[in-house]
């Protein structure tokens, strides 16, 4: 592993594991805390689905490096999630909005635009998550 985030993606696949999922910011090397926020993926077709036996580790470093720019948007981070059903990892360019409907309407429409559903939205602060 050679990447500038070497130190933090095994924070991240270890906190990812003990928490189902969570949310880093790539400009400020920092995990993101709870907000009350309806978190989705900004650019679906970004994003990685991954059987529950992946290499984490190794599948955090290469999305990382594929998506380097996207992730740092000023309104964008890493976020990781665990499907619950399914015990898929899910790895994602993740962005926000404070309004549900809003969040569903902006997601709905990212999914229609890059053709790829995006199955859920999740609140941390919450722990609540609405299947789309």
């Amino acid at each position: 592993m050679h990447s500038r985030f070497e130190k933090y993606i095994l924070e991240i696949a270890a906190a990812t594991l003990e928490h189902g999922g969570v949310a880093f910011d790539l400009n400020t090397h920092r995990f993101l805390p709870p907000r009350d926020t309806w978190s989705f993926p900004k650019y679906p077709a970004r994003t990685t689905i991954l059987p529950p036996d992946v290499d984490l580790v190794a599948a955090l470093e290469a999305f990382i490096e594929g998506n380097g720019p996207f992730l740092c948007e000023p309104d964008c981070w890493l976020g990781t999630w665990v499907h619950p059903r399914t015990g898929h990892f899910y790895l994602d360019v993740a962005t926000a909005c404070d309004d549900l409907d809003q969040a569903r309407s902006m997601a709905l429409e990212a999914s229609a635009g890059e053709g790829r559903q995006i199955v859920a939205l999740y609140n941390a602060k919450r722990r609540e998550t609405v299947y789309l």
